[in-house]
């Protein structure tokens, strides 16, 4: 079976995927994107959370055939998300980072998936943070100045499901934002730092950035 949908703000096909095959199975094997990661399997870790249609789903429960004619976007499209949802006023509504908004705009958007391949955190200039200039979406660079990374393992489902929340609500109460990471489990930080990172990034006024809310 054949599977045409959108990756990160780009139209992408899959070619003979199985019936039974996951989003998380197509995105890491077929598309070599491998941020979004294989843990539980079972939708109970996180690890693997991605957005559809804007919202924060567990891909390893998503058959690669209900994403037909969808949009996805993975934690190597954080970065560009969160430039177009500056640019466009916010997103919230699913207006940028889809095919549709690049089709209107007649800009080209989205991260190609040879760039997703690619991309890399670039190191800090002379007094720069880490990562700082280098293609970070608001929310990563609050989870590295707020020490929220540690195996690593977790964070990029954190992050968009972090994302995710900070479009929605730009200034979230700390009960807002353990519902919203409720569904994503951390075996390293006990989550103090996670809360932090988020609260850091609503604190600095990132709503500019990471969306305007619902």
């Amino acid at each position: 079976m054949r599977v045409k949908f959108t990756v990160n703000g780009r139209e992408q096909q899959a070619d003979d995927v199985w019936e039974g095959e996951s989003l998380l199975y197509v995105l890491r094997e077929r598309m070599g994107l491998p941020g979004s990661k294989n843990a539980c399997e079972q939708g109970e870790c996180g690890s693997c959370t991605v957005r559809l249609d804007g919202v924060p789903v567990c891909s390893c429960l998503v058959a690669a055939g209900q994403a037909e004619g969808r949009e996805v976007v993975t934690v190597e499209g954080l970065a560009d998300f969160a430039e177009q949802r500056a640019r466009h006023g916010g997103c919230a509504t699913g207006a940028c980072g889809t095919a549709a908004a690049t089709a209107a705009s007649g800009e080209a958007s989205g991260t190609s998936l040879d760039a997703a391949r690619r991309w890399q955190v670039k190191p800090a200039g002379a007094g720069g943070r880490t990562g700082e200039q280098a293609g970070l979406a608001p929310i990563q660079q609050a989870f590295i100045d707020a020490g929220a990374v540690q195996c690593g393992f977790c964070t990029p489902g954190l992050l968009v499901a972090a994302d995710e929340l900070l479009e929605r609500n730009a200034q979230p109460a700390d009960a807002d934002i353990r519902e919203a990471l409720s569904g994503n489990l951390c075996r390293c930080t006990g989550y103090e730092k996670i809360l932090d990172a988020v609260r850091l990034a609503a604190a600095r006024g990132d709503a500019r950035t990471t969306g305007t809310g619902a």
